[in-house]
């Protein structure tokens, strides 16, 4: 604070950065929000607009009964900077929200300006705030190389990751137990596995499939780094281990040796391992399937997997640079960082996947941050919501290996009873329980 005026600071003028802005200015808190465009961009970036769209101009479903349909309402029950220049620059795409992408950047860009309680900083932060001051540090998954290695310095050599490869993540529900069998390997420990086997026939129209499958483009800025896969040993992608040889998979993450079906009590041919990543048991990783197939290629190679011929994706393998935290380790539910508090975090830093995401954990991160700022108690989200799950997600100490996620139903806290009529009316329950939620909010536990 200055002056006994209550003051936050936001690194970053990202989607999150800006939400974070605004939701703060919102609050009555004097916000001064730092950018290091156009002094300085990241590889990229082009434009000096704010919130500038990288990747693509679609903020992905509309619709209600997918979990991201789900966040965008939540966000604009929350009066989201973000989802009003959305609508306001949105084009025809569907049953998806699209935009124009420079409409869009120049609508949020022309708000953060306006605002009286926002001044705007063009310069580039190389050194941690300090620990007396709040602030929100929202700087992407490009975050320049001066600031990323004051985090790392601040925050120890295990806490700040490059994110190469991430494997998809199939509905535990869409799972063919009648081709699937749950077991430890060698019989140790518990059977927190689901293995996936293959005949020798089902193997190689596998690799065949994976091998000729279409690979998704690279992002400009992350080619260079991809011209050497060598750099990605740890987390190779399946289909370039495929292509070393018919049976590279057999002898890794398809290794069968250890897994005998109980059905017949002999090894398959080969074994693909599905692991639980949440503990209710709703959301599995295919292990040692990181990707970088299309989404639709990944949809149909995988199909080849009796067990998954009808599996339903959460999140498809994706492979790209991603420069993130330890948050489970570090945040807690409100982005704060837990050892000091007046310092908080947002967007795809956090290990939150995708535009509509990085606003929400902005949205968050900005609250709380004015609440901090005003000597007021944080607030978190119910998990219930889209919102308050992926803060739940991000901030789990529990969890044994962390990577970004986006939205999606395998978040949300259970519902405390069985729903009939399959999936739509599951996810339809999600959606009525998580707005009957903001619903019931008092407007003086969010101001």
């Amino acid at each position: 604070m200055t002056n006994n005026i209550p003051s936050v600071s936001v690194i970053g003028a990202g989607l999150a950065g800006c939400e974070a802005a605004y939701q703060a200015a919102q609050r009555g808190v004097s916000v001064t929000l730092i950018e290091m465009k156009p002094q300085s961009y990241t590889p990229a970036h082009h434009s000096p607009l704010f919130a500038e769209l990288v990747c693509s101009n679609s903020l992905r479903s509309a619709q209600l009964f997918n979990a991201v349909g789900l966040l965008k309402e939540e966000l604009r029950r929350m009066d989201s900077l973000i989802l009003r220049a959305a609508d306001e620059s949105a084009v025809p795409a569907g049953a998806a929200l699209a935009v124009d992408r420079t409409r869009f950047s120049a609508y949020i860009t022309d708000a953060i300006k306006a605002h009286p309680k926002i001044t705007v900083v063009q310069r580039e932060i190389t050194a941690l705030p300090p620990l007396d001051e709040i602030s929100v540090t929202a700087t992407g998954p490009l975050t320049s190389a001066p600031y990323a290695d004051a985090l790392q310095k601040a925050f120890g050599m295990d806490a700040l990751h490059f994110f190469d490869a991430a494997a998809p993540i199939v509905d535990g529900e869409s799972i063919d137990f009648a081709h699937a069998y749950r077991s430890s390997r060698y019989g140790k420990g518990d059977a927190d596995y689901v293995n996936c086997p293959l005949t020798k026939e089902e193997y190689l129209a596998f690799v065949k499939a994976l091998t000729e499958a279409e690979l998704a483009p690279l992002h400009e800025f992350d080619s260079e780094a991809q011209k050497d896969l060598t750099v990605f040993e740890g987390c190779m992608p399946i289909e370039v281990m495929a292509r070393r040889g018919v049976d590279t998979l057999r002898y890794g993450p398809f290794k069968p040796v250890g897994l005998p079906d109980p059905r017949t009590g002999k090894e398959p041919y080969a074994v693909l391992q599905l692991r639980m990543e949440n503990t209710a048991g709703s959301m599995f990783n295919l292990v040692g399937c990181q990707t970088h197939l299309t989404f639709p290629e990944q949809r149909r190679v995988f199909s080849f997997i009796p067990a998954l011929a009808n599996a339903s994706f959460f999140r498809y393998g994706v492979m790209h640079r991603n420069t993130f935290l330890n948050s489970p380790a570090l945040l807690d539910a409100t982005y704060a960082w837990r050892a000091h508090p007046n310092l908080f975090f947002a967007g795809q830093m956090t290990g939150v996947e995708g535009y509509v995401e990085s606003a929400a954990s902005g949205c968050v991160a900005g609250i709380n941050a004015a609440r901090r700022a005003c000597g007021k108690a944080p607030f978190v989200f119910s998990p219930v919501s889209i919102i308050g799950a992926m803060a739940a997600y991000i901030s789990n100490p529990a969890q044994i290996r962390f990577e970004p996620m986006n939205a999606n139903f395998g978040l949300i806290a259970p519902l405390e009873q069985r729903v009939r009529g399959g999936k739509r009316a599951k996810y339809d329950e999600y959606v009525r329980r998580s707005l009957a939620y903001f619903d019931s909010l008092a407007k003086e536990e969010l101001s």
